[in-house]
């Protein structure tokens, strides 16, 4: 699969088989999602594999759709209000490189802002200062949803004199 084909197919699963993710396969699509653009290489991810006990005390509605592996990827602090918007950025690349190397591979992924309220923060035990950009189920796809429709990218450019 190319790049533009794993960008336009994937989609967000909601609904997962109980079939186990290889942890290597996982490491690998994590370490490949660590090329994503940084800021002065400050690498500002950290990733939590959500555990049974954890997710029990989570009680999401649908369970992460039983997805067998929980992802929650965090935003480390910035300085400034602009190195957070820079953090927070470079992590959304990071999760959007994992989405594709997972798609790639055939399993499929969602992605929740589940975790970003006080009560999931203090669950997940997020230090202080960081940001929870996602929470990501990620396991064999149930079923996959039809494609959406999409605003042509025509009607979102805008060119500058």
């Amino acid at each position: 699969m190319n790049v533009l084909d794993a960008i336009s197919t994937r989609r967000n699963i909601k609904q997962f088989k109980a079939d186990p993710i290889d942890h290597d396969s996982l490491l690998s699509w994590l370490q490949a999602a660590s090329h994503a653009p940084n800021h002065r290489m400050s690498e500002p991810w950290e990733v939590l594999v959500v555990g049974p006990q954890t997710r029990m005390k989570l009680n999401h509605k649908t369970n992460f759709g039983d997805a067998p592996v929980v992802l929650t990827v965090l935003s480390s602090p910035g300085k400034t209000p602009l190195e957070r918007d820079e953090n927070v950025m470079a992590v959304s690349s990071f999760i959007e490189n994992f989405l594709l190397a997972a798609h790639e591979a055939g399993v499929g992924t969602g992605i929740s802002s589940f975790g970003v309220s006080a009560q999931i923060r203090e669950i997940l035990e997020v230090p202080e200062g960081y940001d929870v950009v996602a929470m990501i189920p990620v396991g064999y796809p149930a079923s996959v949803p039809a494609v959406k429709p999409r605003t042509p990218i025509a009607a979102k450019i805008r060119y500058l004199s």
